[in-house]
């Protein structure tokens, strides 16, 4: 292998070499993992990373980059497509999406690889489009002749998009995915991520798509079936059909024609089919969704009959949801004429009755009616709060026959206060 310094060529070069289209991805490993990685020709990512793995395509330029010695190496070539379990064993099953790679001539190492990348305004996480692979595969002499004459614009604009960027996308790559939420806080500035759009966002209380996005991640692999039986205007489709999942979504009032006409009292599909459900219900009488007479969106959730409706849908889901398997219930509380109720509080308590708990999230809202600055002058006059947040809790069936938890016990990391001497008090 041979060694470039970081220095950009003469940016004076002028080339009208014209380049066919060319997809590229940076993998990454560790002083701990690269060894394998080199040694069995196979690249691989944890399921945070899975989307970019399987987006990748035989003959696709990769590159490999060690975070422990800040090394770039290429340029290798995918010899199969993206798949999970090529090799199973391969790093003891941590790394189970993965690619099978050759070398494309000699492999040259890059040194300070991560100063190169932030100055191409490369992101490893997210797959490289074709004016940076082309970036790339000039920097390592891979192409015959100089093209940096041509890609200086490309990277003047690649260099402000970086200094402009403030969404949640990675730099530069607005149509890519986001990134896999890692607290129980979630915030989204807008409904919808890419180029896509996903559902409505004109829709009464449309669910924010990077919530089901996150939950499909983490929950599901391609190919599993998810299912939404309060589909609203389909954003639940629209984000499986994206992440090659399937998708049955039902509504008691239709908002186009994939969604299929159903109460989700009564769920038509076998026991234990489906590998994850998803949703967005009604808290209440407070937002009109349609015209259908038997909407549980139609009763006030100040009574007691909202909740038995709704725990009608928690059986269903039960009944229809593999053990093991997850289910991802988003509600809000109401606060109306000087009343507040618990909505969230009352229906978790009835999920429960039927599932386990993985986990709760409060999503920050955004779109309601009232995130206006006349309501907070209100809410501040008049002493109330307004609604903040949803929660979305996340949920598992216990598998049959499981047996009863056992008492855990847990070593506790354990730190000293640190003692302030008299004359830093």
């Amino acid at each position: 292998m041979s060694e470039l310094e970081i220095q950009l060529p003469n940016l004076s070069e002028q080339s009208t070499q014209e380049i066919s289209v060319m997809r590229g991805q940076i993998f990454a490993c560790t002083n701990k993992t690269e060894r394998e990685c080199l040694e069995r020709m196979l690249f691989s990512t944890n399921k945070v990373h899975a989307n970019k793995t399987l987006r990748t395509k035989k003959g696709d330029y990769l590159f490999l980059l060690n975070f422990d010695s800040d090394t770039l190496y290429g340029v290798f070539r995918a010899r199969s497509d993206g798949k999970k379990d090529i090799v199973h064993e391969a790093w003891g099953g941590k790394y189970p999406y993965q690619v099978e790679v050759e070398k494309d001539g000699e492999i040259k190492i890059v040194k300070k690889a991560k100063k190169l990348l932030s100055r191409f305004g490369i992101s490893w996480i997210a797959p490289l489009d074709e004016t940076r692979t082309k970036l790339l595969l000039s920097y390592f002499g891979y192409l015959k002749e100089s093209t940096w004459g041509s890609l200086i614009p490309a990277i003047t604009v690649i260099k402000d998009k970086q200094q402009s960027s403030t969404g949640t996308l990675a730099v530069g790559m607005e149509e890519e995915k986001p990134q896999i939420e890692a607290t129980t806080l979630w915030d989204y500035p807008r409904q919808s991520y890419g180029k896509k759009p996903k559902g409505d966002n004109k829709y009464p209380g449309v669910t924010p798509a990077f919530i089901i996005y996150n939950l499909v991640q983490r929950y599901t692999e391609p190919g599993d079936l998810v299912l939404d039986p309060m589909a609203g205007s389909g954003t639940t489709i629209d984000v499986c059909k994206e992440e090659g999942r399937k998708v049955i979504a039902y509504d008691i009032s239709p908002t186009r024609p994939d969604i299929i006409q159903n109460d989700a009292r009564n769920i038509p599909l076998p026991e234990n089919s489906v590998d994850m459900i998803f949703i967005d219900s009604p808290y209440g009488d407070n937002v009109r969704y349609n015209d259908h007479p038997d909407d549980i969106g139609k009763i006030s959730s100040e009574i007691e009959k909202f909740y038995d409706e709704l725990e009608k849908v928690m059986g269903e889901c039960h009944r229809v949801l593999k053990p093991c398997k997850v289910l991802g219930w988003l509600i809000g509380d109401q606060w109306v004429k000087k009343k507040f109720t618990p909505v969230g509080f009352k229906v978790y308590q009835r999920l429960c009755k039927y599932f386990d708990t993985l986990d709760v999230v409060c999503v920050v809202r955004r779109s309601q009616t009232s995130n206006t600055s006349l309501w907070y002058n209100r809410a501040r006059r008049f002493n109330f709060y307004l609604r903040g947040f949803k929660y979305l809790f996340i949920m598992r069936k216990t598998p049959p026959n499981a047996l009863a938890p056992r008492e855990r016990k847990i070593q506790w990391a354990r730190y000293p206060r640190v003692k302030h001497s008299k004359t830093n008090q």
